[in-house]
């Protein structure tokens, strides 16, 4: 057993002594590519969805050290009919990237691959000839066990996110091995790779065009094997007593191709251990990553992350991302990436494809603990165009609490103006919007509901304040072509404010509305007791 060649089976024993979730119908599916020319794998997800565990279930299901049976008579690959044919039977090269750049120097590390593997193969196998290049040591191998290489590669992309000095050495060293020629045949019997990114582009094609990619945006057959399911959180809720209702509004929201309920394993078990509904990415560095991608200065960018924030749907379109952390030609790029990263989801619009292939389709924050991360960084950017924008924001808050009716007209009016409010201004709707935009600041001491069911209406917009904040709560009626009277008039006649009752502070009863002859906005401001 060793670390990079045959690693045994410890590492999913581990994993299945804790509280595993069976995705072992993942290896029936490579089970079906093996030997063929689908061989080569390559499943791309965010961080702590998964990946590294099924990386650690195919290197004990493969392995030919170990006798694995047991450990797998439990679950569903033990039902299938080549369960016996396939399992323990090759040896299994397990590169896990990550680990190996902190064992080696960065500058070196296919180096170190190369003569840790050619060490290994010497020590389990001292009759198999050595040779200068690593390729013709894994033949020699192959010809004398008698048995082909499973390859195991766990963050194929850490070394472009880590460090990209080595990034086109790194990309040739994986041609070499996986290759289009008789050689990576005579070799692999499979390979699959892990990472955040696909696989990096050589102008609009994959560097190692024989990788079958299953991407966030093309996942097909693997869609269910990355990430938990709804039905797997459910059961996990049941068997742990956890109310589901709060696991799904922290923790679920990614579409990944048909499943529209995608949740991320580590947030979910960490919330289901501890019954505390919180952000649990604050200490990983893929979250640290998230202020720079805000910061950055692609046209257009900055309207839609503010957007994003205020809870809307922006357009985008991934075709042309390059599979690149740090060169970007848009905001496209931009975007792209943070949904390979995790911080906002997908859904392909119907019959997007274009005549040049390009697609596109729509993205938003997912659920409330990504959210939290954007609240969190919101007061920290330093683009000036959102540093500005949230200067307004919180003194148009400051404004409405004071009563001063005159200066929130003004802010509206300001709003209206810029590249934040929709194109077409046409409808009450419209009017929701700028709403959004304007109290963009207090997404981290709100709670912002919209047409909130009261029981006698549906009162437009109400913000909650959260359990931290000593600020006044506050509802907001909206009305195009009306006096703002009217609409504090109704906020008083369905009495939406009993709905606060037991909040316990002042209720600012706000009324905004819009002339579309004169183009101003007017407003109307009382302050009531709960």
């Amino acid at each position: 057993m060793g670390t990079y060649l045959n690693p045994g089976n410890s590492g999913f024993t581990r994993i299945v002594n804790s509280d595993y979730v069976d995705k072992t119908g993942m290896i029936a599916l490579i089970n079906q590519t093996i030997d063929t020319t689908r061989n080569l794998i390559c499943v791309s997800r965010p961080r702590r969805f998964g990946k590294s565990y099924a990386a650690q279930m195919l290197c004990a299901y493969y392995d030919k050290t170990v006798d694995s049976k047991e450990l797998f008579s439990n679950y569903k690959i033990a039902k299938t009919p080549d369960f016996y044919e396939y399992i323990n039977h090759y040896d299994v090269i397990y590169l896990d990237m990550t680990h190996i750049l902190n064992e080696s120097d960065k500058d070196n590390f296919i180096d170190y691959i190369k003569t840790s593997i050619t060490e290994e193969i010497q020590k389990s196998y001292p009759e198999v000839e050595i040779s200068d290049t690593l390729s013709t040591t894994l033949i020699n191998t192959v010809e004398y066990t008698g048995n082909k290489f499973v390859a195991i590669i766990d963050e194929w992309d850490a070394p472009i996110r880590i460090t990209s000095r080595q990034e086109q050495l790194w990309l040739d060293f994986l041609r070499m091995l996986f290759k289009s020629s008789g050689t990576t045949a005579r070799i692999f019997a499979a390979a699959y790779m892990t990472g955040i990114l696909p696989i990096k582009k050589d102008s609009s094609q994959s560097a190692l065009s024989d990788f079958w990619e299953y991407t966030i945006f093309n996942p097909l057959e693997y869609s269910e094997y990355v990430g938990f399911t709804e039905d797997e959180v459910l059961g996990l809720c049941k068997a742990y007593g956890r109310d589901f209702s709060n696991i799904k509004k922290w923790y679920d929201g990614y579409t990944v191709g048909e499943i529209h309920s995608i949740y991320n394993p580590f947030s979910v078990m960490c919330a289901l251990k501890s019954g505390i509904y919180t952000s649990y990415w604050r200490n990983t560095s893929v979250a640290e990553t998230l202020m720079t991608y805000i910061d950055l200065d692609e046209e257009g960018l900055q309207q839609d992350i503010a957007k994003l924030i205020a809870g809307e749907k922006i357009v985008v379109d991934p075709f042309f991302f390059q599979n690149d952390v740090v060169n970007f030609t848009s905001k496209d790029d931009v975007l792209t990436l943070m949904i390979h990263l995790g911080y906002l989801t997908y859904e392909e619009v119907p019959d997007s494809y274009g005549d040049d292939d390009t697609m596109t389709g729509f993205a938003w924050i997912p659920n409330e603990e990504v959210r939290t991360e954007f609240e969190k960084i919101l007061r920290k950017a330093k683009h000036k165009d959102l540093v500005e924008l949230v200067k307004k924001s919180d003194q148009l808050l400051k404004d409405t609490i004071a009563g001063n009716e005159a200066a929130v007209s003004a802010a509206f009016d300001q709003i209206r103006d810029t590249s934040y409010a929709p194109t077409f201004y046409n409808n009450e709707q419209s009017l929701r919007y700028a709403i959004k935009m304007a109290y963009l600041s207090c997404v981290d001491q709100y709670a912002r509901v919209e047409e909130l069911p009261t029981g006698h209406g549906i009162a437009d917009v109400v913000f909650i304040p959260k359990r931290s904040s000593s600020l006044p709560a506050m509802i907001v009626e909206l009305k195009w072509d009306k006096p703002a009277e009217g609409a504090i008039a109704q906020i008083k006649a369905r009495n939406y404010p009993a709905f606060l009752k037991g909040y316990g502070g002042d209720i600012i009863l706000t009324g905004i509305t819009y002339n579309s002859q004169s183009k101003k906005h007017s407003c109307k401001i009382e302050i009531v007791s709960s």
